[in-house]
């Protein structure tokens, strides 16, 4: 046992990632389950205004926070306690002079800012990775930062069927990351209201999309065709990336009937 843990230690970088850092390595920029489609229904439904103000959580690369800025917001803070994207998120800041922004690198259920400073807060496929009690943690974090009224945005993993049977959820939650090497616990779309709910938060909207995140399909309408070619040269030239993505996408088609992307809007209640 311990030989192979020295190998992967010593192997390429690519078999130590997780799974979200290695296709943003292997050129995706869409690293969301449901996809470009799901964060701009979400964004539209949202509607964010151009005198408000929008915290993201994990911004990663900077696709959202690009979605985002276009509106533009009047302001907009990235938290995030990874720097991986950090380089991603503030070339495309710089695009956006006009909107007050800044990056916060801190946790999402401890971000350090100001009770009431956010119309909007965002996060997209960083729930599903928590735990859970930081899943609620990082929910409570997020209405204590919107204002009443405000808008708490997710975009995250799902299961179905609503009764899937316990022991197949453990078992795909233990494939899924062992593959992405990293914790991954999905809910059913009824187990994410509800932690929303005890978060003091009230459901207003939700979507849900196939979880197709590595198909040819989902590829092109998410990256386009440049994007596209960009990945292809990219597992081409890269045989431990390649088999990585491949592994990903494998595990994603087992459990196709068990997996979907989940999109929810809560709104904080307005104050009595």
């Amino acid at each position: 046992m311990s030989g192979d843990i020295k190998g992967a230690r010593s192997g390429p970088e690519e078999n130590r990632l997780q799974g979200h850092w290695l296709l943003a390595k292997m050129g995706k920029r869409v690293l969301r389950p449901g996809g470009l489609e799901m964060t701009t229904t979400l964004l539209e439904h949202a509607e964010l205004k151009p005198t408000q103000t929008v915290v993201e959580f994990g911004p990663g690369v900077g696709k959202t926070a690009s979605l985002l800025l276009q509106t533009p917001p009047s302001s907009y803070i990235g938290v995030d306690p990874h720097t991986e994207g950090t380089s991603d998120v503030s070339r495309i800041l710089k695009n956006y002079p006009h909107v007050a922004s800044r990056l916060v690198a801190a946790d999402a259920k401890d971000t350090g800012l100001e009770d009431g400073v956010a119309d909007m807060v965002m996060g997209e496929a960083m729930l599903t990775m928590m735990s859970p009690a930081d899943k609620i943690a990082t929910m409570r974090e997020a209405a204590r930062l919107l204002k009443p009224g405000g808008k708490y945005v997710i975009h995250e993993m799902g299961l179905i069927p609503d009764d899937i049977a316990p022991e197949l959820a453990q078992q795909l939650q233990k494939e899924i990351s062992r593959t992405i090497k990293v914790g991954a616990r999905p809910l059913t779309m009824p187990e994410w209201q509800q932690l929303l709910t005890e978060a003091g938060l009230a459901v207003e909207f939700t979507y849900s999309n196939s979880m197709s995140l590595l198909e040819p399909k989902r590829l092109l309408a998410d990256e386009g065709l440049v994007g596209v070619l960009r990945i292809v040269k990219n597992m081409i030239t890269n045989p431990a990336g390649r088999k990585r993505m491949l592994a990903m996408r494998a595990i994603f088609d087992e459990y196709a009937d068990n997996l979907c992307a989940v999109g929810i809007i809560a709104t904080k209640p307005l104050a009595e």
